[in-house]
């Protein structure tokens, strides 16, 4: 009985999850998520919110809304579908942001930016572009004190690690322009970041601003000599913009 959960709210159920052949590889008493955090696999995303607190359902899922093709290991097979028995325990609003020391932002931010990846791996990028923003938006959040030199430095490697990801995440959407933004908000963290300045480089390349992309590709160059990725796009772009021959 209840409301179903609303878009914001946060949940906590009881999981058992099993193979076919009935090997158990998910048991949680109590798993809190907000649904479409990207914190939980797709089953569980989708099948929760149609659920009234009390009730017990079973969810059959295909390989693509539990652990993809690629399985998890040790113990789930690739494209395994897997049952689901999720019991609705409670629903209530969203916590709203609570400060936090600087070590608990670092590990939220870790386990999100972590969670992004997987969906990467998947090819689910939608996904793991919102499990890396969110990740960003721990690392941002409200603090009970301000960190040390050493974790702010933290914080700003995990910055600039979630903000490469959002621009590979936006890529793989074929969005361009949001891809630079977040090369160029990397850049303003971390000036010298070789992944983001040839990322960078290669975009502006892309959308015919070979001045500013040479310039930045002769940078990521002076910092990493030896990386044949950055000599070949400044070949490329050499050729570019070289005269053709009589």
């Amino acid at each position: 009985g209840g409301p179903r959960p609303r878009p914001g709210q946060e949940v906590s159920v009881k999981v058992l999850g099993t193979l076919e052949d009935g090997g158990l590889v998910e048991r949680d008493p109590r798993l809190t998520f907000v649904p479409g955090h990207g914190d939980v696999v797709q089953a569980l995303e989708l099948g929760v919110p149609t659920m009234q607190p009390g009730e017990v359902s079973f969810f059959l899922a295909a390989c693509r809304y539990a652990y993809g093709r690629p399985g998890r290991e040790p113990d789930v097979p690739p494209e395994a579908p897997l049952l689901f028995e999720v019991t609705l325990l409670e629903v209530r609003d969203g916590p709203d942001p609570q400060p936090l020391p600087p070590a608990a932002r670092l590990r939220l931010g870790s386990q999100r930016r972590e969670r992004g990846n997987f969906h990467f791996a998947r090819g689910d990028f939608a996904a793991a572009l919102r499990s890396y923003r969110l990740a960003l938006h721990a690392l941002d959040g409200p603090a009970t004190a301000p960190p040390g030199p050493e974790e702010e430095e933290e914080l700003q490697e995990q910055r600039v690690k979630c903000l490469n990801n959002c621009a590979a995440a936006e890529l793989k959407l074929g969005r361009a322009e949001e891809a630079l933004a977040a090369c160029e908000a990397a850049l303003r963290i971390s000036p010298d970041n070789g992944r983001a300045l040839l990322r960078r480089g290669q975009l502006l390349a892309e959308k015919g601003r070979d001045a500013e992309a040479a310039l930045v590709l002769k940078r990521a160059l002076e910092l990493d000599p030896a990386s044949k990725v950055i000599h070949t796009e400044l070949s490329r772009l050499a050729k570019r913009q070289s005269p053709p021959s009589s």
